[in-house]
């Protein structure tokens, strides 16, 4: 077994993970500050 290819694939699952999860975050973000100005969802940002 090639301990630096499981190395390699770790560090850029991790760094994948990280990514996906700070674009989930900015989503929810944007979606909180609508409620919280409008108080109510508004799943269509082109509106505002």
């Amino acid at each position: 077994m090639d301990f630096s290819i499981l190395v390699s694939d770790f560090w850029a699952l991790t760094i994948d993970g990280l990514v996906v999860g700070a674009i989930i975050a900015l989503f929810s973000l944007g979606y909180t500050l609508v409620y919280g100005v409008l108080r109510f969802i508004n799943f269509e940002h082109s509106e505002i």
